[in-house]
């Protein structure tokens, strides 16, 4: 059996090996965990660690086995950190595709440290320490519960007042918040609620105290929304037209579009479609996009044009016009010259003179 003083004394390295580990810092219950009989143990620096999704972990231990087991040398062979498969198979971590490339498993005087990469939802589990000796194998049990968050900052209005919480697994009081607005840090504090005067052009995000380097998707009113026309050439009379409005905001907007001089909305949805279009359909419209942080609106001109089917009926119809009056207009030509020829013929024809006898 390991003398208290010695656990005590590799429980304060362990910890310690968490704490150099440069730019890393996890949320954890500080209560450390002995499993041990007959001189076999496995001390937990935590039994419950809060992580955020992307970052990086690590799990320490110390562990100890009996030198001597039943009457002989008792060798260690091998250690490695395990979660417990649906099937209830054990697997060496290292060696799970699932954290392939991810995972380091860093030992040194019986104290060992499990390092997580690029954490996913999916790594929220019970790790667990197991030692192997050339006679027996000891699992350290309960072992550290890891959950692993993704960030959400939550909107929700009261009144003229706008709520802000942010979202994550981390058991309540387990951890601390810090606030940014506008990706300057501007609260920290152990609720995750925040109650701010919002500005339009504001953004917020939130974070875990420890991990400033991985906030939460920013929450900001709708930028000006852009409208697209469909067809984009001149709109036919009689056609059909669609337009789409789009704009960057979070929470999603919603859309609402507008006639000038009409009190009541044309539609909602981030489409519009207009069938049938005719001249009174022409005139100026409105995009309105807005969340709960805020509202903005794009203004535009329809109106009917001359397409290309159109143009071409008119170009037909201007062209036999002008083919029927061709005729007409040599006929008038070919009159007048004949009228004219006739008048110069009189003019010269001699006149008789009667002789008086």
């Amino acid at each position: 059996m390991v003398p208290p003083s010695l656990l005590s004394e590799r429980r304060g390295a362990a910890m310690s090996l968490t704490a150099a580990a440069s730019g890393l810092v996890v949320f954890l219950l500080s209560v450390s965990v002995v499993q041990g009989q007959r001189g076999w143990g496995v001390s937990y620096t935590s039994t419950e660690i809060c992580a955020v999704k992307g970052s990086t972990v690590e799990i320490n231990c110390s562990f100890t086995y009996p030198s001597t087991l039943r009457g002989r040398v008792n060798t260690l062979e091998k250690t490695f950190w395990f979660t417990k498969k649906k099937d209830g198979e054990f697997v060496d971590l290292t060696t799970d595709s699932k954290y392939a490339g991810r995972v380091e498993d860093l030992c040194g005087n019986n104290i060992c440290t499990l390092r997580i990469r690029n954490l996913t939802e999916s790594d929220s589990d019970q790790y667990r320490f197991r030692i192997i000796t050339n006679q027996d194998a000891y699992w350290g049990n309960p072992g550290t519960t890891l959950s692993v968050t993704d960030l959400q900052v939550e909107v929700s209005r009261s009144g003229s007042s706008t709520l802000l919480q942010c979202l994550s697994r981390c058991s309540p009081g387990q951890t601390s918040y810090i606030w940014f607005k506008n990706r300057q840090e501007v609260k920290e504090g152990t609720s995750s609620y925040a109650d701010f005067r919002y500005e339009s052009a504001d953004s917020y995000s939130c974070a875990l105290k420890g991990y400033e380097d991985f906030p939460s998707p920013s929450v900001y009113a709708p930028k000006l929304p852009s409208v697209s026309v469909s067809p984009s050439a001149e709109i036919e009379e009689g056609s059909s037209v669609t337009l789409t409005c789009s704009s960057d905001a979070n929470p999603a907007a919603n859309y609402t579009w507008y006639k000038e001089d009409e009190d009541s909305p044309r539609a909602s949805g981030q489409i519009f479609n207009i069938t049938d279009f005719r001249a009174e359909h022409s005139g100026s419209y409105s995009c309105g996009a807005q969340n709960k942080l805020g509202r903005s609106y794009s203004t535009f001109h329809l109106s009917v044009g001359t397409g290309s089917s159109t143009m071409m009926v008119n170009i037909i119809r201007t062209t036999l016009g002008v083919l029927m009056l061709v005729p007409v207009f040599l006929l008038s030509l070919w009159t007048r010259k004949k009228k004219a020829l006739r008048s110069t013929t009189e003019a010269h024809e001699p006149e008789e003179i009667e002789m008086l006898t």
